[in-house]
């Protein structure tokens, strides 16, 4: 069979496709879609000539399954400037395959249910002030859960001084990241000049600094204290790789800044998105309400997690609401033939989870909020992946799942809530994430006894 030629995106300059992704990533890529099919070049991250998307379920297993071989997993040089040189996300090789064997005990699902009572009990601080009538941001209120949680869970800090300046900072940082011109000189080297706090690469990197000088604080702290716990910053100073060595201080720090930049503003998105959807969809919100009035009374967190028709709505809203668009980056080590193309050395490769959970195919009628097409089939992990796959899927996923329908299922278990408009909301990106444009606003009607 004569191979295919590798469609483009769009017959746009390069500098014209950067811009419009960045600024709208999810309409760039169903164009694209429409014009090319389950694969094209979309020159629009990096300087390399070709960077295929992919969203064909058989190509992105051929991918995931080939990790190490044909493909190999280069490091993340878009978020280094964020996360630093250390970050499991900047590694590759046997550099990527030490640290993240260090890192997946504190996820493993174990230690998760640790910390279920924590995560309810820090959503209902945070929502008790509530009162009948008020109008919310939902993004906003749940942002303030989703940091309480990182600083507890991963940290096992408690309120004091570093506590409030850590929080206040994230929050900050996490709202300048929305920045167009910061989402721009994340694609756009060029663009990441520190030209002081006037700037919003110099003002964010100033925030980063301030953060980083806490991180190094707080892990000199717990060198010297030598106390054993349960959180994650703890599990992580005690592990060791096989040659008796722990982590040093720089890999802490920077495997700590991916936890509260990554993982808080995911689920912050997703659980926004789920109160959105489920709202909107009065049918699921009484189907959803009712298993957890009937069968999630008496659960431990870990138990109420499993119920099935909670697993469906979280599991429908990350895939119509996809939080990551792209899989990490695969570059192509050796030839491969990947969908009748022939795919040379230094290719990079993508595979679109945006693009996949939107298929019609896998999907019918994909822009339909039903969590039942979950209860109906299983998906594969090259079909449904919302956390990416192969060796480089995300380590914190088991943890993020956890706290989405722990967080969710506590706001439905005791709080009425409207939607403030009936206007549909809108995916807008912020960061490396989509998160609804306005945030979601919405109105507790009362509370649930």
């Amino acid at each position: 069979m004569t191979p295919r030629t590798i469609p483009n995106a769009s017959d746009a300059p390069r500098w014209l496709q950067t811009l419009q992704y960045t600024l709208n990533p999810l309409e760039y890529m169903d164009q694209a879609a429409a014009r090319c099919g389950d694969l094209f070049n979309a020159p629009v991250i990096g300087k390399h000539a070709q960077v295929l998307f992919v969203s064909h379920p058989k190509a992105i297993q051929t991918i995931f399954s080939r990790d190490t071989q044909e493909f190999i997993a280069p490091p993340n040089q878009l978020l280094q400037p964020i996360v630093g040189d250390y970050s499991v996300f900047g590694l590759a090789g046997q550099r990527h395959r030490r640290e993240r064997k260090l890192l997946m005990p504190p996820f493993h699902r174990d230690h998760i249910g640790h910390y279920g009572e924590l995560i309810v009990d820090l959503t209902n601080n945070v929502l008790e002030p509530l009162t009948p009538g008020d109008s919310f941001i939902a993004r906003g209120l749940v942002q303030e859960i989703s940091i309480e949680v990182i600083l507890r869970v991963v940290f096992g800090l408690h309120a004091g001084q570093r506590f409030d300046q850590l929080k206040a900072l994230l929050m900050e940082f996490s709202d300048r990241i929305q920045n167009p011109l910061f989402i721009s000189a994340l694609f756009i080297p060029a663009l990441q000049k520190n030209w002081g706090k006037v700037t919003p690469w110099g003002y964010l990197k100033t925030l980063q600094q301030q953060i980083s000088q806490l991180l190094h604080a707080e892990i000199q702290d717990r060198r010297q204290q030598r106390a054993h716990s349960q959180d994650i910053l703890s599990l992580l100073m005690a592990a060791q790789d096989e040659d008796g060595q722990p982590m040093s201080a720089e890999e802490l720090h920077d495997e700590l800044l991916t936890l509260l930049l990554a993982g808080h503003e995911a689920t912050t998105n997703a659980i926004a998105w789920a109160l959105y959807w489920v709202h909107r969809t009065p049918r699921v919100l009484e189907k959803l309400k009712f298993e957890l009035e009937t069968e999630g009374n008496g659960l431990t967190p870990m138990a109420l997690t499993q119920l099935p028709y909670l697993t469906a709505v979280c599991n429908e809203v990350l895939r119509i609401s996809s939080i990551a668009f792209l899989s990490f980056p695969r570059e192509v080590a050796t030839p491969i033939t990947l969908m009748d193309f022939n795919l040379q050395p230094g290719t990079r490769v993508y595979a679109c989870i945006y693009l996949t959970h939107h298929r019609p195919d896998l999907y019918p009628e994909p822009d339909e909020f039903r969590p039942e097409r979950f209860l109906e089939r299983k998906y594969s992990m090259s079909e449904f992946l919302p956390f990416g796959g192969g060796m480089r899927r995300c380590i914190g996923d088991v943890l993020a799942q956890f706290e989405i329908k722990l967080i969710l299922a506590q706001i439905l278990s005791q709080y009425d809530l409207s939607l403030a408009s009936p206007t549909p909301e809108h995916p807008k990106r912020r960061g490396v994430n989509v998160a609804p444009a306005s945030g979601v606003k919405m109105i507790l009607q009362g509370t649930i006894k």
